[in-house]
């Protein structure tokens, strides 16, 4: 049985004038670290395309620092153009990070075969490895699993995080990874950490575990320990939580303003992300108080 990995999106935080916190990130960092969890920076839940290229590779520098070896870290370099995402993807090989997500391109529409052209453009650039990162309710490219199986053949290119939400492509990568050898599959979707762990994913990347970070780490506790009850349990409580409040908005937002509510020293997010109103923040206290985590 693989041993599977969580990893949390981690939220990028800022201060008062939307500068970022550095101080208040690497306290993030060590909360997850001392969960059980490795970290995602500069992705989504990083506010990553309010953030300038200067200010992704000192994040990503801090963020190395501050787990100090204790934790797996990944970053997202990706860029709409090929260009800047290899001038990020060689920065983040200099600092040592332990793998490259790159988000589809945004904003331009690909070809399946521009994406394969794309990825192994950055693959080809660097030494670190690279993980494929779909999202396609984001970004407008999906990576069929196709195209998958083709970059899978990459020496490069490790794996997939898989954010499109649909259990079906999910099914469809684990299946490129099942016959592609080294060929890693990370579940995005918070409701599916456990059924990608039982299906074969190496792992998760949760934004939600921003907010629970223990209950995140207990799911793959209980699996790993092959504790089918623990994990379930945690499983449970995570989905009761995504699904209660998801249907406030959009979830990257939703999730930093959790946080922020349990913790302000995360910041609110930059503009134009849209500002917290009361009435939500009523309706999200009201269900961290419901969920136990007020």
């Amino acid at each position: 049985m693989t041993t599977c990995e969580t990893f949390v999106a981690l939220v990028t935080c800022f201060g008062d004038a939307e500068e970022i916190d550095f101080r208040a990130t690497r306290a993030q960092v060590r909360r997850q670290v001392e969960a059980g969890n490795n970290i995602m920076c500069a992705g989504t839940n990083g506010d990553f395309t309010a953030l300038t290229f200067e200010e992704k590779v000192r994040l990503t520098e801090e963020v190395v620092d501050e787990a100090g070896g204790r934790a797996r870290v990944i970053v997202n370099a990706g860029m709409p153009a090929t260009y800047e995402t290899v001038k990020l993807a060689r920065e983040f090989d200099r600092i040592g990070v332990d793998g490259i997500a790159v988000i589809t391109p945004f904003f331009i529409e690909c070809t399946q075969d521009g994406l394969v052209r794309h990825f192994s453009t950055v693959a080809d650039a660097v030494k670190t490895p690279i993980y494929l990162y779909d999202i396609p309710a984001r970004t407008q490219n999906h990576i069929e699993p196709e195209t998958a199986r083709v970059l899978a053949r990459h020496g490069n290119i490790a794996g997939i995080k898989d954010s499109g939400g649909q259990q079906a492509t999910l099914e469809a990568y684990l299946g490129v990874s099942k016959t592609e050898g080294s060929f890693d599959v990370y579940s995005g979707p918070d409701s599916l950490v456990l059924w990608a762990f039982q299906n074969g994913a190496k792992g998760c990347i949760s934004g939600l575990g921003n907010v629970m970070p223990k209950v995140l780490a207990e799911i793959a506790e209980g699996y790993n320990a092959g504790d089918l009850s623990k994990a379930e349990a945690a499983q449970a409580k995570f989905t009761a939580f995504r699904t209660d409040l998801y249907k406030l908005g959009y979830p990257p937002a939703l999730v930093k303003r959790s946080l922020y509510l349990m913790d302000p020293s995360v910041g609110a997010s930059r503009q134009p992300a849209l500002p917290p109103s009361p009435e939500q923040d009523a309706k999200i206290a009201a269900l961290l108080k419901i969920h136990g985590l007020a």
